[in-house]
């Protein structure tokens, strides 16, 4: 069973924590400023057939705060949400670096229990 701690969270909605482990993957321009992050969530649980149409950000929090996406992707069938593509874009190495400390509490919450 995986255990998500509460202090770093992906969110949809605001204030419910995305308990479905996203693919993800990071491409960095060759200068090493720029770059994405697109999350990739095949059953998410925080988006329903009635809040869909309303969501358009992810959240990334931690202790540092909140970073947000620009671009997120619904696929939809039946009004069922069956994928979310969200991506995360930075543009400095500062932002890279931030973005790095969450992903690095991101995936230190993770425990197996």
């Amino acid at each position: 069973m995986t255990k998500i701690n509460e202090n770093v969270a992906i969110q949809f909605v605001k204030g419910e924590n995305e308990k479905d482990t996203p693919e993800i993957r990071l491409y960095r321009n060759l200068d090493g400023k720029k770059g994405k992050v697109v999350y990739k969530f095949h059953k998410p649980t925080t988006i329903t057939s009635e809040n869909y149409k309303s969501i358009n950000k992810m959240y990334l929090i931690d202790s540092e705060g909140e970073l947000s996406t620009g671009k997120i992707d619904l696929s939809v069938s039946k009004n069922i949400v069956e994928e979310v593509i969200s991506t995360y874009n930075w543009n400095t190495e500062k932002e890279f670096e931030r973005f790095m400390r969450f992903a690095s509490r991101h995936a230190n919450s993770l425990t197996s229990t």
